[in-house]
């Protein structure tokens, strides 16, 4: 079998979207399981579109989901350079001997009198093609006599080399998930291979450098499906065995109708990014939202592919064991933001309460708030379960760290009574003639207190939580005093009923 070579082939013109990133960990996987090689080429043929910072940002975020590039712009290796710029002196050869077998040809049309084809044709509700039927009425060398198109070249006369697509014949291909595909050259145009800034295009500069780096499979996305023609038949004039191909299903949106979008995100609340873009028009990131890798990784390998098994939780080494090209599914995978949250929970569970405790108490710190890394891994056992993020833990917790600066009206409305504060201040005096505040004490003396003095337990509990928390809301009321401690507990009684009964 043939050394397994792949590639990730992103284009540096902005943030890297969630689709990519599963393209970049379908070809890792598919690399890894098959004792292969995962590439990173960075193609930046197009200049005009080019985004300081987007290749950096490629790069950090294929380190943050754990993909490691084995061969790349910073790792080296014996096919490089691995960014296209950097090999712009390559292509031109190779778009000459396209013109030498006559598979190619140079055109002189301007962009100015395309764009009226294009115009003219539309308004007669026609569609401008760049096909074997308009480029004999065209300005190319094909349509021009030698002399004269020889003569515009001389006198710099600007120009492109464009693909001579063959008339009237079906082309048979093949893909790994989309199976046997038959197109007809006529429906085809005659697409630029070479353009008039000395630059390639994605469709010559790909198939040459995949040649060159003998990229064995190449895994991409379905909006590449339509040049796949275009890609073989480059392919058959070179005389080059083409790689093996799979076109990897769109990512939808949550409704399920159209591709994913930024926009889709910020409408409802999500990020369609790995990290935080920090240029112009920003946007969120998984990362900085408190994505765990692991989660993000996880949750984006079954978007478009599934084992066939129940299972969803995979680490990465597991998803290079079980994973295969093959079950990649046809159709686009539906988004689920509320999927992706249940991930990172799961995720979140696994942890040890050190290690939440830690990420935590970074989250504290920004805040002005210093404790003991005991105690908030007291704190975070209590919560773990509640939460999806690092960050709802403070959600959860803040009454933790200070006392309510304010109490639920609708939660006075229904539980304060006139015997309310009387109770809350008999309760004060129990808890303070109790030497060990643990939950299971504090809860045992208080119930036997309810129970002697014959009151509701639900009215009385119902008090205790709004003067210590100032809501309903919160784990167990004894972890919560347990932990705030004896004289903050007393505090926060004689606090409450002093404040609510004046309201």
């Amino acid at each position: 079998m043939q050394q397994v070579r792949v590639r990730f082939a992103p284009s540096p013109t902005g943030p890297l979207h969630i689709g990519g990133v599963r393209t970049a960990l379908y070809n890792y996987l598919f690399a890894k399981k098959n004792k292969g090689t995962f590439i990173l080429r960075i193609e930046d043929t197009d200049q005009g579109r080019f985004v300081e910072g987007a290749e950096e940002y490629i790069m950090e975020s294929l380190k943050w989901c754990g993909i490691v590039v084995d061969e790349g712009i910073t790792e080296g290796g014996k096919y490089g350079p691995y960014r296209q710029s950097d090999r712009k002196e390559i292509y031109r050869q190779y778009a000459d001997i396209l013109v030498e077998k006559g598979d190619a040809y140079i055109s002189f049309d301007t962009p100015e009198q395309l764009a009226k084809l294009r115009s003219d044709s539309e308004k007669e509700g026609d569609t401008f093609i760049y096909n074997a039927a308009a480029r004999v009425r065209l300005k190319n060398s094909l349509s021009l006599p030698e002399a004269e198109w020889k003569n515009l070249l001389a006198t710099g006369c600007p120009y492109v080399i464009r693909y001579k697509m063959p008339v009237n014949e079906d082309i048979h291909f093949d893909d790994i998930i989309r199976g046997h595909i038959v197109v007809n050259t006529n429906t085809l145009d005659d697409k630029v291979l070479f353009k008039s800034d000395g630059m390639p295009t994605y469709h010559l500069a790909n198939i040459v450098d995949d040649h060159l780096m003998e990229i064995s499979h190449v895994i991409r996305g379905e909006e590449w499906l339509p040049s796949l023609p275009l890609h073989f038949l480059l392919y058959r004039s070179f005389g080059w065995n083409a790689p093996l191909f799979a076109h990897l299903p769109l990512l939808l949106k949550p409704d399920g109708k159209g591709k994913l979008s930024k926009r889709d995100g910020d409408k409802m609340g999500f990020p369609v990014f790995p990290l935080f873009w920090p240029y112009g028009e920003t946007a969120k990131g998984y990362r900085e939202e408190g994505y765990y890798p692991e989660a993000f990784v996880n949750m984006l390998a079954l978007l478009g592919w599934n084992p066939g098994t129940e299972n969803e939780i995979f680490s990465l080494a597991e998803l290079i064991d079980v994973f295969s090209i093959e079950k990649v599914h046809k159709s686009g995978s539906r988004f689920d933001p509320e999927k992706a949250k249940w991930f990172n929970h799961h995720y979140l569970q696994c942890r040890t309460n050190n290690q939440l405790a830690l990420e935590f108490r970074d989250f504290l710190r920004a805040k002005g708030y210093h404790h003991d890394i005991v105690n908030l891994e007291k704190l975070v056992g209590i919560i773990k379960e509640r939460v999806n993020f690092v960050k709802d833990i403070w959600k959860e917790t803040d009454f933790f760290f200070r006392g309510p600066d304010n109490y639920d009206v609708e939660v006075i409305k229904k539980r304060w009574q006139s015997e309310t504060p009387v109770q809350l201040l008999e309760l004060k005096a129990v808890l303070e003639n109790i030497d060990d505040f643990s939950p299971a004490i504090t809860e045992s003396v208080v119930k036997e207190w309810v129970e002697s003095k014959g009151y509701n337990t639900g009215a009385v509990m119902n008090a205790f939580r709004l003067v210590i928390v100032g809501a309903s809301r919160g784990p167990h009321i004894f972890d919560i005093i347990s932990w705030i401690g004896k004289k903050e507990t007393l505090n926060r009684i004689e606090r409450g009923v002093s404040v609510i009964g004046k309201q």
